[in-house]
């Protein structure tokens, strides 16, 4: 699994927008979605902040691993 279905599937959970996202990421709507659709690569700046805003563990969001928090939260 790409990060592409990650990132779309983590927004479509918490029921936001590719607006919402965009705004979130300082982009365009436009550009999220290419990011979605895999026609962009996601600069690492993104991906970062996505996995924050998500809290989940960037090999969970890059498709390396299927464990979202393979840490506790202190």
């Amino acid at each position: 699994m790409t990060y592409c279905k990650r990132i779309r599937d983590l927004r479509e959970d918490r029921d936001k927008t590719q607006t919402d996202i965009a705004k979130l990421l300082n982009t365009s709507q436009t550009m999220y979605a290419r990011y979605e659709r895999g026609a962009n690569e996601m600069p690492l700046r993104h991906l970062i902040r996505l996995a924050q805003y998500y809290d989940v563990d960037m090999n969970y969001l890059c498709g390396l691993s299927n464990i979202k928090n393979p840490y506790p939260q202190k």
